[in-house]
């Protein structure tokens, strides 16, 4: 009986000890997966903050000011425009 009461005991210790061992490991795969969820939305933060810069870098005014002021361009006159089409071939 001794013996059965031994054996049940560190039965009793080894399941008692994989149950907490199975616990930290969850935890800490917890901890991990919102870090990376709070990473991730960082990452959409900052990837909405680009594509707002990008559309205010790409815009017609700007690169028209740009174009002006600081390249000395100009719309050139209409009648010094020329327009080729694809299938035309100069002759």
């Amino acid at each position: 009986m001794t013996r059965l009461n031994l054996i049940l005991f560190f039965v009793l210790i080894v399941t008692a000890l994989g149950t907490i061992t199975a616990q930290h490991k969850s935890r800490k795969l917890y901890i991990e997966l919102q870090q990376h969820e709070d990473a991730a939305k960082q990452y959409d933060v900052e990837w909405g903050q680009l594509q707002l810069e990008q559309s205010t870098w790409a815009m017609h005014a700007r690169i028209e000011q740009i174009a002006s002021q600081s390249l000395h361009m100009q719309v050139p006159d209409p009648k010094r425009v020329q327009v080729v089409l694809p299938n035309q071939v100069n002759r």
